[in-house]
């Protein structure tokens, strides 16, 4: 009982506690929903397009995540909109039709990204820097755990069960808000260090942060909506198998995240964005040629895989910010990811009827322009030191944009 007491006075484990509903509501969501749509509401990749786009509607508007710190604690706000992602993962099922589902997308999609949003904001308050990328990875580890739990009770619930998927969305959204209730009660509301800004808030100073926040939300829906929906709608892939599919996606991100959060502590920001960017540009140029069900399944995994070293922006953003800026512009960056986010999916929904191969090459286009912007991070990034002066000169960090506080 002790042991549990002094858990539950240390916030890292309540940021770990989140880290773990998120994925096991979001997850279910995501494992089903392209078969969902395809067998229940007939969508094509138009119809799928412009849901997804849809969805990023809320990470668009997440920048008003600040208003509402005017009346609500982060920690508040955290729970709230992590109970709210859950209700509309209940829904789902329930709604099988497109109104019913651009619907319940939307109030799924309101809750997890002002979750998202908030969640970064306090942890990178909450922990320090030299912790953070390793902390970070241990999230990703617990958030892979989480999925792997939510993928393999839908591969036994439906595949084995035959378990409906009204039912199983159902299951996970209220086994989440029942989680979250929990949480609110166990854990106490905890000190911020600093006052966080409650205004709009951009600084010429981080606009590296801000570029690579943009394309980081272009190149990532390539990756979400259509290769994902080109294992149902080219490789005729079940429900079960996307389930085992993600199932291997997270499995190594359990084995390798915490693994990745402490590389990129020891080797730097720039080298692990650089060679994540360039797995990108190879494995969405593969994509687009790949004739082979289980050669796409292991591109897949890859791409996943190289997503976690995406953590490398956190920490960038952490080094070099005004600690008071943190809430105000995890808003912003949300914000800035879903610019291209709520377009891109409606517009290549409808690239995608006519080239399919188009959509990856644009995607492989977005994973330069992060390549370049990569090459930017100084190798020791800092308050003065957020840009390096000529980022083909590895051994030149001089910063060119210096503001003061």
């Amino acid at each position: 009982m002790h042991k549990f007491n002094a858990l539950r006075q240390q916030p890292q484990f309540l940021l770990l506690a989140m880290a773990f509903v998120m994925p096991v509501v979001f997850s279910v969501w995501v494992a089903l929903l392209n078969n969902f749509v395809v067998e229940k509401a007939q969508f094509t990749g138009a119809e799928i397009g412009l849901l997804q786009s849809f969805r990023e509607v809320p990470g668009f508007l997440a920048f008003t995540a600040v208003f509402v710190l005017l009346v609500l604690k982060e920690q508040t706000f955290a729970l709230l909109a992590l109970a709210l992602t859950c209700v509309g993962v209940a829904l789902t099922g329930w709604f099988p039709f497109e109104i019913g589902l651009y619907c319940t997308t939307v109030i799924m999609s309101i809750g997890f990204h002002y979750f998202e949003t908030v969640n970064q904001s306090l942890t990178l308050q909450w922990l320090s820097k030299d912790k953070a990328a390793h902390f970070m990875g241990q999230q990703l580890a617990v958030k892979s755990f989480a999925s792997l739990l939510a993928y393999g009770s839908i591969w036994i619930l439906m595949e084995w069960g035959g378990v409906s998927y009204q039912w199983m969305y159902m299951l996970a959204g209220g086994a989440g808000l029942i989680i979250v209730i929990g949480l609110w009660r166990i854990f106490p509301q905890f000190p911020q260090h600093s006052t966080q800004h409650k205004h709009m808030l951009m600084r010429k100073r981080y606009w590296l942060y801000y570029a690579l926040t943009f394309f980081s939300g272009a190149r990532r829906q390539i990756f979400m909506v259509f290769a994902a929906f080109m294992m149902v709608e080219k490789f005729g892939y079940t429900v079960g198998q996307v389930s085992l599919l993600f199932i291997i996606n997270y499995v190594f991100n359990l084995l390798f995240a915490p693994k990745i959060g402490s590389w990129i502590a020891k080797v730097g920001e720039r080298r692990a964005l650089t060679i994540e960017y360039l797995g990108l540009i190879g494995v969405f140029i593969s994509y687009a040629f790949v004739s082979d069900p289980y050669i796409a399944a292991c591109l897949y995994v890859i791409d996943h895989l190289f997503f976690a070293m995406a953590i490398g922006m956190k920490t960038y953003f952490q080094k070099i910010a005004d600690h008071k800026d943190i809430a105000s512009t995890a808003g912003v960056s949300f914000t800035i990811n879903h610019i291209a986010a709520v377009v891109i999916p409606a517009l290549l929904g409808i690239v995608w009827l006519t080239s399919p191969k188009l959509v990856f090459f644009i995607g492989a286009g977005f994973a330069f322009c992060s390549l370049l912007l990569a090459l930017n991070i100084p190798k020791n990034p800092a308050w003065g030191n957020e840009v390096r002066k000529n980022p083909f000169l590895w051994a030149n960090d001089k910063t060119v944009l210096k503001s003061a506080r």
